[in-house]
């Protein structure tokens, strides 16, 4: 391997078995291979397990990129691996050195610090409140500025924290340390700004905005998609913020949303999983909703959870219509100019529809998603279909080009010429 080329790390990012964190990688390695000569990549990430790592390392496709699989546990496995001393370790830094965890969790990375130019902390949402205290990637920052390396939080979406006082004041401290913060949307820049981050902060967009969609290979013979048809992505995750946490609510509510979509519209509905992984599978969330429906009347298919972040895309890509929960799923939809309905239960996809169409009149709030409203906003934006098609064919070249402009921000941080 070719020492000179340039060395990037990106971390703090979960598998491909989200498209969403598949469809950062893709859309970061263009933006800098567009910046810098033929780089290389090492990607350390969190996997539930080590055969989902192991799937990863055999189904990556671009060369450049070489995985590596964080030592961070969850209490399953360390109840699982309580006999080996590594668990106990775990468990003894994360009671009484929790300073320490870092080192532990992040070992693997820690080899290749020296020779990397920069390290992107890529995992979109995660320095957010919406999965817990972020301490796992506050570590990362810390590992990385001991070292005295860059360190981007790269596309990103951070905050709200103003729930916990306390850690707010302790996050506005922490990030103006970071040397720069890529953020993803307004919405962002503006909470930043609000908690006295300011002076590290540069407005880009979702790198996900210029991942390529890619035909996967027969599609035509296995499923062949009506270009008139209506793509729906609806998650497990969706309960917390629909029904205070009730899944199986969630999922006859699931079932009543896709089956008025159907009649309603009158109009062919793909079911689009775009995470699946085991603790939180689009797929079989919508396998149990689709089960619940009585009268198909064939109209309904629910997508096989096979296809990559590229190939979901070009399935995406071929639609009339998309409505998403998952925030990718959307940015696959609109990065296509395909019209598309969010279901916006977080920061993000609010500001990225102010950011694109200048309003949130394509998003829905956990607290108005009912089966007839959304058939009904799914009916309108058809019949305005045109009219949003020519918006965003004028909006999302200006979007890939705030994507690629983050390369440029980088460059100047890491002073490479």
């Amino acid at each position: 391997m070719d020492d000179n080329r340039p060395l990037f790390i990106l971390a703090g990012n979960g598998p491909y078995t989200n498209r969403g964190c598949e469809a950062i990688v893709r859309g970061t390695t263009k933006i800098l291979r567009e910046h810098f000569k033929d780089p290389r990549f090492i990607c350390l990430s969190h996997f539930r397990s080590e055969e989902q790592f192991r799937r990863q390392c055999l189904e990556e496709y671009d060369p450049a990129i070489t995985h590596l699989h964080s030592n961070r546990m969850n209490k399953k496995q360390a109840l699982r691996n309580f006999w080996k001393s590594e668990a106990w370790s775990y468990a003894y830094r994360s009671l009484f050195n929790p300073a320490s965890l870092r080192y532990q969790v992040y070992r693997d990375m820690l080899p290749y610090l020296d020779d990397a130019i920069a390290v992107l902390s890529v995992g979109g949402d995660n320095y957010s409140l919406d999965y817990g205290v972020p301490r796992l990637f506050t570590g990362l920052d810390d590992i990385v500025l001991e070292k005295k390396k860059p360190l981007a939080i790269w596309g990103a979406s951070v905050g709200p924290f103003s729930a916990m006082p306390d850690y707010e004041r302790y996050m506005s401290n922490h990030l103006r340390e970071v040397t720069g913060i890529f953020a993803r949307e307004s919405a962002t820049i503006d909470y930043l700004k609000s908690i006295g981050v300011t002076r590290n902060v540069y407005p880009v967009a979702d790198p996900a905005f210029l991942m390529d969609s890619v035909k996967p290979e027969g599609i035509e013979d296995i499923l062949p998609i009506d270009e008139e048809g209506i793509g729906l992505n609806l998650s497990p995750l969706m309960a917390k913020y629909v029904t205070g946490g009730d899944l199986e609510a969630w999922t006859g509510m699931a079932a009543s949303i896709i089956e008025n979509v159907a009649k309603k519209t009158g109009i062919p509905v793909y079911l689009i999983p775009h995470v699946t992984n085991p603790n939180s599978n689009d797929y079989e969330f919508m396998q149990r909703a689709f089960s619940l429906i009585r009268d198909r009347n064939g109209s309904i298919t629910l997508i096989s959870p096979e296809y990559n972040a590229a190939g979901t895309k070009w399935i995406i890509s071929r639609l009339a219509l998309f409505a998403g929960a998952r925030t990718h799923s959307t940015i696959a939809a609109l990065s296509s100019g395909v019209p598309t309905l969010s279901f916006a239960y977080s920061i993000k996809a609010q500001g990225i529809n102010r950011d694109i169409f200048g309003h949130t009149d394509y998003c829905m709030d956990p607290g108005a998603l009912n089966a007839e409203e959304i058939a009904s906003r799914m009916t309108s934006m058809l019949d305005e279909n045109a009219a949003i098609r020519n918006n965003l064919a004028g909006r999302i070249p200006d979007v890939q080009r705030t994507a690629f402009s983050a390369g440029v921000g980088l460059k100047r941080l890491i002073r490479v010429n």
